[in-house]
C-alpha cells in the first residue's frame, strides 16, 4: 500500500491521462476544444503559448507535433504564423532552439540568457577563445550588425574585423549566446531547402520590435541576474505555466524541463494556489537476480511500503481517471512529451530513455498506445518516381533488458502486455495506420501515402 504524505495518491496511469490531457493529445471537450479546418492557423499562437513552445532544433519537427494536438492543422498554418512573425524560432529554455510566441520570446530567453553567458566565461573551447574579449562589447557590437540578418558564417567575419586574433565561429557562438537572437525565415518553413535556407539569425528586437507584455528593464534584470525579485517573479510565471501544461510535476521536473536550478523557491511561492498529490517515485534498475520493482518502487530490493513524492499542482487543472480510454497517438520528433520530466515513466513505461534519445542527443518519433510509448516512426518522401510516395515505418520499441514476450517494467505491471505487443492487434494497428495516413496527407499533399508496421 502506498503513502500519502502530501495528499491523495496520484499513480503513473493517473500521471499519463493528465499529461496527454493537458498536452491535447486526448479528445477535448467541446468547451475546451480549439479551432478547427481553416482557423486551425488562429490556434497555432494559442497551441504553441499553452505548450510554453516547442524544441525546433530541427526545423520541422513542430509541424507534426502541432498536427498531433490540432484537428485540421495543415504545413501551411505554421508557415503563416512564421511569416506574420507571431511565432519565431529562438534559443530559450536549456539554451535549445524553441518555437515560441512573439511574447514570449523575450522572457523564455531572458531565462537561458545567465547560464549560456557562464558558460562563456567557463573552461571550454568557446571560454578559452573569449577569455580576452569583452563580452558587453562583444553583445553591443553583434546586436549593431545583427540589425540585418546575417549568417552565422558572416557574423563571424563580421566580428572578427573588431577581434582579429579570436576565430570568427566562436565571436558568433558568443553572440548567440549573448543575444536573444531569432532564426528568419525561410528558415523553418515546410518543405525549404537550397539556397536562401541557410540559418541566418537577426535579434528579437529588430525582428519583432521589442516585447510588448513587460518592460525591457525587467527582462533585462532577469537576463543579467541582477534583480532576485525580477527573477523570482519572472519564475513564478513560468512554473505556472509548465503545471498547466505538463503537471502534475515535482521540483526536478520542472527543473529538467526549463534547465533552470534552485526552482524550489519559486514553487514554494506558488504553494497558497497549488494543491499537493503524493506520487510514486522514480523506478530503480532492478539488481541482477532480483524482481522487476513493480509501480512506484523507489529503490531495488526495497521493501514495504513503496515512499511517495510530493507532486504540485494546478487546482484547476484536468486531471482524468488512469483507467480513461485514450487514442493512438503519433508524437514527433523532440517532442517536449517525453523529455519534460525528471521520472520520465508517466509516458516511456518501462522503456528506457536511452531507446528514445539517442547518445548524440536525437530524440524519435513515438507511437502512444494507450499512454505509453510503444514504438518509433519514421517517414520518408520520395518524389523521384512518376508518381511521389511518401511512407511511414512503425517500428515496436519494447522495454531495455526485456525478451520480445510483452512482458513489461517500471510503470507496466509485471506479465501485462506491454503497448509494443499491442502494435499486433488489428484494432491497433488500424488505428495506427489511420494516424500515419492522416500524417502523410498533411505532410505530402498527392503522394501515394503506404505505412507499414514492422512486427
Amino acid at each position: 500500500m502506498s503513502d500519502d504524505r502530501y495528499g491523495p495518491w496520484l499513480d503513473h496511469d493517473a500521471l499519463n491521462r493528465a499529461l496527454l490531457a493537458r498536452q491535447h493529445l486526448v479528445p477535448r471537450r467541446p468547451a475546451d476544444a480549439g479551432p478547427t479546418g481553416s482557423d486551425a492557423s488562429a490556434g497555432v499562437v494559442a497551441e504553441v503559448g499553452h505548450l510554453v513552445g516547442l524544441q525546433s532544433q530541427v526545423p520541422s519537427s513542430p509541424y507534426p507535433g502541432l498536427w498531433s494536438r490540432l484537428p485540421g492543422f495543415t504545413t501551411d498554418d505554421l508557415g503563416a504564423r512564421l511569416l506574420d512573425r507571431s511565432v519565431v524560432r529562438i534559443a530559450t529554455l536549456r539554451g535549445t532552439v524553441h518555437l515560441v510566441t512573439a511574447d514570449d520570446a523575450f522572457e523564455l530567453a531572458a531565462h537561458a540568457r545567465p547560464a549560456l553567458a557562464a558558460y562563456l566565461r567557463a573552461k571550454n573551447q568557446h571560454g578559452d577563445a573569449l577569455r580576452h574579449v569583452d563580452l558587453d562589447e562583444l553583445e553591443q557590437v553583434a546586436a549593431d550588425l545583427l540589425a540585418e540578418p546575417l549568417t552565422s558564417v558572416a557574423l563571424g567575419r563580421r566580428l572578427a574585423e573588431r577581434w582579429p586574433e579570436v576565430d570568427p565561429k566562436h565571436l558568433a557562438y558568443g553572440a548567440r549566446c549573448l543575444l536573444p537572437l531569432v532564426q528568419v525565415p525561410p528558415r523553418g518553413l515546410w518543405g525549404a531547402n537550397g539556397p536562401g535556407t541557410t540559418t541566418t539569425w537577426t535579434t528579437a528586437h529588430a525582428w519583432l520590435g521589442g516585447p510588448t507584455h513587460r518592460s525591457a528593464d525587467e527582462l533585462d534584470a532577469v537576463a543579467t541576474a541582477s534583480d532576485p525579485d525580477a527573477v523570482l517573479a519572472a519564475r513564478v510565471r513560468l512554473v505556472r505555466r509548465y503545471l498547466a501544461a505538463f503537471g502534475p510535476v515535482t521540483v526536478a521536473d520542472v527543473q529538467r524541463w526549463s534547465g533552470l536550478t534552485r526552482l524550489r523557491p519559486a514553487v514554494e511561492a506558488l504553494r497558497p494556489e497549488l494543491v499537493t498529490f503524493t506520487g510514486p517515485g522514480r523506478p530503480a534498475t532492478a539488481r541482477p537476480g532480483a524482481s522487476r520493482p513493480g509501480p512506484g518502487s523507489t529503490a531495488a530490493g526495497s521493501t514495504g511500503a513503496p515512499r511517495g513524492v510530493e507532486l504540485f499542482d494546478r487546482p484547476d487543472a484536468p486531471r482524468p481517471p488512469g483507467d480513461e480510454p485514450v487514442p493512438v497517438v503519433l508524437a514527433a520528433d523532440f517532442d517536449n512529451l517525453v523529455l519534460s520530466h525528471d521520472d520520465r515513466t508517466r509516458v516511456l513505461g518501462g522503456v528506457a530513455v536511452k531507446q528514445v534519445v539517442s547518445i548524440n542527443g536525437q530524440v524519435a518519433a513515438t507511437v502512444l498506445v494507450d499512454g505509453r510509448v510503444a514504438g518509433t516512426w519514421t517517414w520518408t518522401l520520395d518524389a523521384r518516381a512518376d508518381e511521389a510516395a511518401a511512407r511511414v515505418e512503425v517500428r515496436p520499441l519494447l522495454p531495455a533488458g526485456t525478451e520480445a514476450d510483452g512482458a513489461g517494467s517500471g510503470a507496466v505491471p509485471v506479465g501485462a502486455a506491454h503497448p509494443a505487443a499491442r502494435l499486433a492487434d488489428p484494432e491497433i494497428r488500424d488505428e495506427v495506420v489511420a494516424r500515419a495516413e492522416d500524417w502523410l496527407r498533411v505532410a505530402a499533399p498527392g503522394a501515394r501515402p503506404s505505412v507499414v508496421v514492422h512486427a
